[in-house]
């Protein structure tokens, strides 16, 4: 009886053992999983839906909803101005379409920049700033910066003529009227990723109220010129104006009349000696 007894008892803390040890490998993969869902979680990145182009897209073209997808895209890292549903896309569906008005690569998030309102054509009006107008200035091989000039670029606009006033004397003057005006077409052209260098003939610049009158003043008063900026320069504010003198390094003397007063005396002889005394003069 105490053998079974003792040998119960060595089963019995055999399999106490073994259940233990089972238990520490279960609870020991448990919490490694649990460390590794933890981990994975901490490196999941919060996204949002985007809509992106299914395919290229070029200035002018109607965007339609199969050229268009939702994607998810890291929250912190949505460029600004971009479409969230498809409903921001197409608010009026398919009777009012927007237009591209700069071309779209393939997969690449369509952002309110690069397209027109709903129904509007990519024209030079879709892209005036709010507030903006659009002129016209002519110009040739020379004064148009001899056909590098392209949408998008901003130049200095400079007059020149002939002045006959502050010192002049009629003398032909050229001076900086406005700078870092922004062009919005060449020619009829308003596209900005066409790179094709053209000889314009006009070039529409975006300016306010104010401006566009100063320019129209500007052109039928004399010549226009431009100037084109670099990308990364900004408009220049110092006053710009040089005229032949100054060209050429001439130095113009003003004679200045110094109006003198005049002095009346009386003369009064004293033996040999004449003397002078001052007295007002009476006219």
């Amino acid at each position: 009886m105490r053998l079974v007894f003792g040998l119960v008892l060595v089963i019995g803390v055999g399999l106490a053992s073994f259940a233990v040890y089972m238990a520490k490998d279960y609870i020991g993969a448990y919490q490694a999983e649990l460390a590794m869902e933890r981990a994975a979680r901490e490196q999941m990145v919060a996204t949002v839906e985007v809509v992106v182009v299914n395919r290229a897209l070029r200035y002018g073209e109607p965007i339609a909803a199969e050229d268009v997808r939702t994607v998810r895209w890291p929250e912190d890292a949505v460029p600004e101005g971009t479409f969230a549903s498809l409903e921001e896309v197409f608010p009026f569906g398919d009777e009012k379409l927007r237009k591209v008005a700069r071309a779209v690569e393939k997969d690449e998030a369509l952002m309110l920049v690069k397209v027109t309102e709903p129904g509007q054509d990519a024209g030079v009006s879709s892209r005036l700033t709010k507030g903006m107008r659009a002129f016209a200035i002519r110009v040739d091989v020379s004064s148009g910066v001899s056909g590098f000039l392209r949408p998008g670029d901003r130049v200095d606009v400079y007059w020149s003529g002939r002045v006959n006033s502050g010192g002049n004397d009629g003398q032909e003057v050229t001076q900086l009227i406005e700078s870092g005006v922004r062009l919005v077409a060449i020619d009829q052209i308003a596209d900005q990723d066409d790179s094709n260098p053209t000889i314009a003939r006009t070039v529409t610049v975006e300016a306010t109220p104010v401006q566009v009158a100063a320019l129209a003043q500007a052109q039928n008063t004399g010549k226009l010129s431009l100037s084109l900026l670099g990308a990364e320069d900004v408009a220049f504010e110092e006053e710009v104006a040089i005229n032949q003198n100054g060209l050429l390094g001439i130095s113009v003397e003003q004679i200045v009349e110094v109006e003198t007063a005049r002095v009346c005396t009386i003369r009064t002889r004293r033996g040999g000696e004449i003397i002078e005394t001052p007295i007002p003069c009476t006219n």
